[in-house]
């Protein structure tokens, strides 16, 4: 009997009929007659050009946009530029294999672009094949990228003039800025131009750390949160061994210094993720494997870049409340119960909304004397995790674990 074709060889096969295919969930975003036009405008591309667009969704067939393309890159068995959408929302991104004709560059310059916002699919979709076509994805990204620093720094001057708070940091913020006492229309307006402005600089600082595949897909996060203790500790030790595997594969030259400083960093932080997970006892110890992980692909994807001649690519903590919680976008003011001292941590954003409304967040326990705390409450003389607030608090944890400062139980 023969086998049931894969979802990658299924998608293969539609790409050998027509270079675009979408899923019957979102075909009435690009009508039959935009798929024609647009297969006719990719045709000019100087490489071949394959549009998958299938709705990326936690717990669905694909883990994130890179696999996607590189599991039907695979099976269909051709190079070329395949441009798919991203993970969670409708902005695009692409892969290319045999060639460099800046494919990614363009359809992150799409993505950032305002004036693309609330535009359909199908001009979008043009717009990259134009900046393929032209060879001015990287120009167009660049140009983009620096018009929204400028936006964002104009609008940081005009608040120290006015004596407006000023909000220096794009992950200052949750979604929504917090107005000062007394701000009427006019600070509503000012307030909502700035808010928008620092949603710009998060997307960006969102699609510059795709990292080339070299980053933790953020899905490990949302698997992690679900899974038990004997399934964390798989996938703990899988996500080891698959930042094992990428370290013995990396051809990242490391003849400069900060390359070279990145890459000890990475191997370090390899080290001691592997040394927590044999001595792991618990769901924070695990899930402090994943923050090492997370760590040492930072600052492996930031020695490639380096090496590249790019800028290295700006970490981003997990929240400080639940690791588990993932990304933490938003930097808040957060006081122990039974301290006076007001500390300044990074959670996730309804971990962050909660705070701020005096409401409890959805805290990582950890099992301490016969019964569960916050696991930052513990005795920091006994736990890595609550010394350090998984890297937060401090910045030298691969130190400390890799010293010994494991958590005796």
């Amino acid at each position: 009997m023969l086998s049931e074709p894969s979802p990658g060889e299924r998608l293969a096969a539609a790409l050998r009929r027509s270079p675009i295919y979408v899923d019957p969930s979102i075909a009435s975003a690009l009508p039959g007659a935009e798929r024609r036009r647009l297969a006719a405008r990719f045709a000019k591309a100087p490489a071949p050009v394959y549009v998958v667009l299938v709705p990326l969704v936690t717990g669905g067939t694909w883990a994130d946009a890179d696999q996607l393309a590189s599991v039907v890159h695979d099976r269909l068995g051709r190079d070329g530029i395949f441009i798919t959408l991203r993970e969670g929302g409708e902005d695009l991104t692409a892969r290319e294999w045999g060639g460099d004709h800046q494919a990614r560059d363009a359809a992150w310059a799409v993505s950032l672009d305002r004036a693309m916002d609330d535009t359909p699919l199908a001009a979008r979709l043009s717009r990259v094949a134009d900046l393929i076509i032209s060879g001015t994805g990287k120009q167009e990204y660049d140009r983009i990228s620096a018009e929204i620093d400028r936006r964002h720094k104009a609008r940081q001057g005009a608040a120290s003039r006015t004596g407006e708070p000023r909000s220096g940091r794009a992950d200052d913020d949750d979604g929504g800025l917090a107005l000062p006492l007394g701000a009427g229309a006019a600070g509503l307006a000012v307030v909502g131009v700035g808010g928008f402005l620092l949603w710009r600089r998060r997307r960006m600082a969102s699609v510059r750390r795709e990292g080339g595949g070299l980053l933790m897909p953020r899905t490990v996060f949302a698997t992690a949160l679900r899974a038990n203790e004997d399934q964390l500790r798989e996938q703990a030790s899988r996500e080891v061994i698959a930042f094992g595997e990428l370290l013995d594969e990396t051809t990242v030259p490391t003849t400069g210094e900060r390359a070279r400083a990145l890459m000890t960093g990475a191997l370090d932080a390899y080290q001691a993720a592997g040394k927590t997970l044999d001595a792991a006892r618990g769901v924070p110890d695990l899930a402090g494997v994943l923050v090492l992980l997370d760590q040492g692909r930072d600052a492996f994807a930031s020695a490639q870049a380096v090496a590249n001649g790019d800028p290295e690519i700006p970490p981003v903590p997990l929240c400080f409340f639940n690791p588990l919680h993932g990304d933490a976008a938003t930097r808040i003011a957060w006081r122990p119960v039974g301290s006076r001292k007001s500390l300044r941590v990074r959670a996730c954003r309804p971990c962050a909304r909660a705070v701020r409304g005096k409401e409890a967040p959805d805290v990582l326990m950890d099992r301490r004397d016969g019964r569960d705390v916050p696991y930052y409450e513990a005795d920091p003389a006994e736990s890595v995790w609550a010394e350090t607030g998984y890297g937060q608090l401090r910045d030298d944890l691969v130190h400390r674990v890799l010293r010994g400062d494991a958590t005796p139980r």
